[in-house]
């Protein structure tokens, strides 16, 4: 079975820490087996590397996220970059052509399409194999993982399941219909009719979903899709396809199975109340304070909150009311993000100003790991001053190749090849100036130091 896993959205529902460059499946706040801080995508990553799936997976997200994803999960991850967003049917159709184009993978064999975010336990990728055994049988078209609902919620879509004995197929029952998030009430009248939880898991045969973007009138081919990816449908695939599939089965889990896309949800499953520097009165039950900067921050006799500080702003809230911080971020939606991880480290704003239509200035404070690059590229538009706080390494400058310590700065103009390598962890400031300061005024040009 080849694996999907769907990486893809900007998500400000973990506002201010998650942004349009570091979703909420970034969030280094879970812990691993060892007690390392350990992000949504690393714990799947490491779930499917102990499920043998692994090598089978491949990751579908967008050219915003590519950099994160090497640095959580190693460059070899095999990932297929939308040209841009547009939900999740064209992404699933994308990753498919991929898997079958570049890969090679056969028209026969079982796709499952899986998301990052959710926070499973291991055994929950041992139903996720069995979903390839009925897809393979030839009796249904689809095939999904129905979580076995612990109270009527109206924060999940469900499945309706037909309950007719003849209706099986083995353990999995025939799929009657669907239900997007249900008040509570009706929610409960669903949990009457055996509903379950819809998980994003599903499971088809690799030619089927090609057959259907052919249907559409594109090619199945991966280049002629990418290059055609603006005419895909912007729909998610339960709209697209599962809504209008009529074959299709449950597969019930009964184990723990939950959606980490509000701060209630996600500190449920924090093992530490406090990451980063700061205090959290005794008094204060029940509350988490997770704080990026290096400024101490004191809780003082509040309980029930999730105190949340990083670059792109604070959030003081009650974990009952976090779901409603997407509604509240309309006017902070076109922010530029003020922290990114990078494969060579990261960098955080220090400070931002456009002084006026032709002049922006942006203060960054870099961190590269020791052995790391910053690759050689050059801008159009912009000037650049780096200065180096602390370290040593090898810098390129228009041809020109010095070692670097603390306390030399180099200025580099427009246009000017410039990268970085480092021998030792570094920390460079650097600030950048210029008529428009955008990640698009990017030239890459290759390696360069070292």
């Amino acid at each position: 079975m080849r694996i999907i896993l769907l990486s893809g959205g900007s998500g400000r529902r973990l506002w201010p820490l998650s942004n349009d460059s570091r979703s909420k499946q970034f969030l280094k706040v879970l812990s691993s087996p060892e007690g390392q801080p350990e992000s949504m995508i690393q714990r799947v990553w490491r779930q499917l590397q102990q499920a043998d799936l692994q090598a089978q997976a491949v990751v579908a997200t967008s050219r915003a996220q590519a950099d994160i994803l090497y640095s959580q999960i190693g460059s070899s991850v095999p990932l297929v970059i939308e040209p841009e967003r547009r939900d999740t049917f064209p992404a699933i159709a994308l990753s498919s052509s991929y898997l079958s184009s570049i890969e090679g993978v056969g028209r026969h064999e079982a796709v499952a399409v899986l998301p990052v975010d959710s926070h499973v336990e291991d055994e929950f990728f041992s139903r996720v194999m069995e979903l390839r055994t009925v897809i393979l049988s030839g009796l249904v078209e689809l095939a999904l993982i129905g979580v076995e609902p612990t109270l009527p919620s109206s924060k999940y879509g469900y499945i309706i399941p037909e309950i007719v004995p003849e209706q099986a197929i083995g353990p999995h029952l025939r799929v009657s219909r669907f239900q997007e998030k249900p008040a509570e009430d009706q929610a409960a009248r669903l949990l009457k009719q055996g509903a379950f939880w819809n998980c994003g898991v599903f499971a088809f045969r690799l030619g089927w979903m090609l057959d259907h973007i052919e249907s559409l009138g594109l090619p199945a081919d991966y280049e002629e899709l990418r290059n055609s990816y603006a005419q895909l449908p912007k729909i998610s695939f339960d709209h697209q396809v599962a809504e209008r599939t009529r074959s299709i089965s449950v597969l019930p889990y009964q184990g723990s199975w939950k959606d980490l896309g509000t701060w209630n949800t996600l500190t449920e499953e924090m093992d530490r109340a406090l990451i980063g520097r700061g205090t959290i009165s005794e008094d204060s039950r029940n509350t988490h304070l997770i704080n990026e900067l290096d400024i101490p921050v004191a809780v003082l006799g509040i309980s029930d909150a999730v105190v949340a500080v990083s670059p792109d702003g604070i959030l003081v809230s009650d974990k009952a009311a976090s779901p409603r911080l997407k509604e509240v971020l309309r006017a902070e939606a076109e922010q530029r993000p003020m922290y990114e991880e990078c494969p060579w480290g990261w960098y955080r704003v220090i400070d931002y100003n456009r002084y006026d239509s032709q002049s922006e200035m942006l203060t960054r404070r870099m961190n590269i790991h020791a052995g790391q690059r910053i690759p050689a590229h050059a801008h159009r538009l912009r000037e650049e001053l780096w200065l180096v706080l602390y370290g040593e390494g090898e810098a390129l400058v228009d041809g020109d190749r010095r070692t670097v310590r603390e306390g030399d700065t180099l200025l580099i103009p427009p246009g000017t090849e410039h990268a970085l390598l480092a021998h030792t962890r570094m920390e460079v400031m650097e600030v950048q100036r210029g008529p428009e300061l955008t990640d698009e005024d990017y030239v890459e040009l290759g390696n360069g130091a070292g």
